[in-house]
């Protein structure tokens, strides 16, 4: 065969292999922006208000808007797995659930809409991470931590995170609240699982920034009760200026304290978000509305103080 065919042949063969190269690698880039990018670390942790389970269908709520755009707007990053401190679970020494499988829906609330009750959230059970969280508590200090196998997601998790994360792929757990302890007890909760964000873990307290259910303008009405707005600011003042022991000490030094919150249950996962944070970090205003005039769905987001 003369030379000059084999050139030919060369050329247009290795032109139609940088041709076929630079498709394969245009796909892959365009698959892998479309692909969020799961976290190896995480720096944040968040502090949800998840407030009325009516949070689940109502699409008037401006909450349920925010943990929608969540992932958009917030925080872009797949976490590997999701820790939730919620206000529904009450045990006397701290309990985290370990559920092998997909998750149970608890439906831990009554007289609501029947499509409430037929609503799914089987995110997969995360008893590794369990594990580790008790490890990290008895390693504190903390005595007496337990692990459940049986407890499924109570709304006080599912509703927020199936707006948040919809396909519930991403495995989950649960730890209890001790309502006869403190705030500062919560805050040492917290320090003591900071170490679980190196390994990609969400921690999210999951409550109500203000919650005091008998007080609730149920007639319909925007405006703001007094003692619910002086809580409400007072709180996220704290938090913008990093004044974490302040809020340890909320129920002497914050106005309408007992009012806001006449039990801590919804109150007390702020603090161990706010304990998971770390050292040199401050609570970021990330939503904010009302609710029947006493509710706040107010979010916020901790992290390193901006230089």
């Amino acid at each position: 065969m003369p030379t000059k065919s084999l050139f030919y042949i060369y050329t247009i063969g290795s032109l139609c292999f940088c041709i076929t190269f630079t498709l394969i690698f245009s796909n892959n880039i365009d698959s892998f922006k479309q692909t969020p990018t799961m976290a190896v670390g995480i720096k944040e942790t968040f502090y949800i208000s998840h407030g009325s389970p009516t949070l689940s269908i109502d699409d008037s709520l401006p909450a349920r808007h925010f943990l929608k755009s969540f992932r958009q707007k917030v925080f872009p990053e797949k976490p590997k797995a999701i820790l939730v401190i919620s206000g529904h679970w009450e045990t006397s020494e701290p309990t985290v659930n370990a559920v092998s499988g997909p998750s149970e829906t608890i439906y831990d609330f009554y007289g609501f809409p029947d499509e409430m009750y037929r609503l799914k959230y089987p995110a997969p059970g995360a008893p590794d991470l369990a594990n580790k969280v008790k490890q990290l508590l008895l390693k504190s200090g903390f005595d007496g931590v337990n692990i459940d196998k049986k407890r499924g997601l109570d709304h006080g998790a599912w509703v927020p995170l199936m707006l948040m994360y919809p396909e519930a792929e991403i495995p989950v757990c649960q730890l209890s609240v001790q309502t006869h302890r403190d705030a500062n007890h919560h805050y040492r909760l917290g320090k003591a699982l900071e170490p679980l964000k190196e390994d990609g873990v969400l921690i999210i307290g999951s409550g109500a920034t203000t919650h005091n259910l008998r007080l609730l303008n149920r007639k319909g009405g925007e405006a703001v009760a007094p003692w619910a707005y002086e809580f409400d600011n007072w709180i996220k003042e704290a938090l913008n200026e990093g004044r974490y022991e302040d809020v340890n000490e909320y129920e002497q030094k914050a106005p309408h304290a007992k009012v806001a919150h006449p039990r801590p249950d919804h109150f007390y996962p702020l603090h161990v978000a706010m304990g998971a944070a770390g050292e040199n970090t401050t609570g970021e205003l990330v939503h904010h509305s009302w609710s029947m005039g006493t509710l706040s769905y107010a979010s916020y987001k901790f992290a390193e103080k901006a230089e």
